[in-house]
């Protein structure tokens, strides 16, 4: 096992968790109440989707490689990837957030039963996304904090969810992608 990244403090952790993870919640239920900003990129503010659908590509790759370093017991390389998905996400949030700003909402256009597996997929996909990052910050903490027991056990809730959201994303964007205007 690794040494430990940092200093256990669970009460500072948590009340910096909750907030964080207050404040992205925030952020990101603003994006549908706020109007788009009309400002002319000189490009289409869509590219945002197609780059959230490569990240979240890129973040479900790093979730697997590092589900498959942590079982052949290759602790560093874990810890590596995971923080490579992390810091993805943190690109993947921004990216988000501009495109949202920047192109508004788009309806899907599909008819028939393919619109009921997009608004399924899409309807998993948002509540998972709401509710994950929390759970993956309090996973990261215990591990970094060397408490491997209670950083396994939440990551055995974690680890599928976060990595449902990933590869949910682009499978989402493939499906909208036809009706961006």
């Amino acid at each position: 096992m690794l040494a430990p990244t940092i200093k256990k403090n669970d009460k500072q952790a948590k009340i910096l968790i909750i907030i964080f993870s207050f404040v992205v919640f925030a952020v990101i239920v603003s994006l549908g109440i706020i109007p788009k900003l009309d400002v002319d990129l000189g490009f289409d503010p869509h590219v945002f989707a197609l780059i959230n659908a490569i990240i979240n590509t890129l973040v479900t790759i790093l979730l697997i490689a590092a589900y498959i370093a942590v079982r052949k017991k290759n602790y560093l390389q874990h810890k590596k990837l995971m923080f490579a998905a992390m810091y993805l996400s943190i690109v993947f949030l921004v990216s988000y957030i501009a495109h949202h700003m920047l192109a508004g909402e788009t309806k899907f256009g599909g008819e028939g039963a393919i619109r009921y597996v997009y608004f399924a997929l899409l309807s998993t996909h948002i509540l998972l996304a709401a509710v994950i990052l929390p759970f993956i910050l309090f996973t990261a903490y215990r591990g970094l904090t060397g408490e491997y027991e209670k950083h396994k056990k939440l990551s055995r809730y974690t680890w599928p969810l976060w990595l449902y959201v990933a590869a949910t994303g682009p499978l989402v964007y493939l499906m909208i992608n036809p009706y961006y205007t």
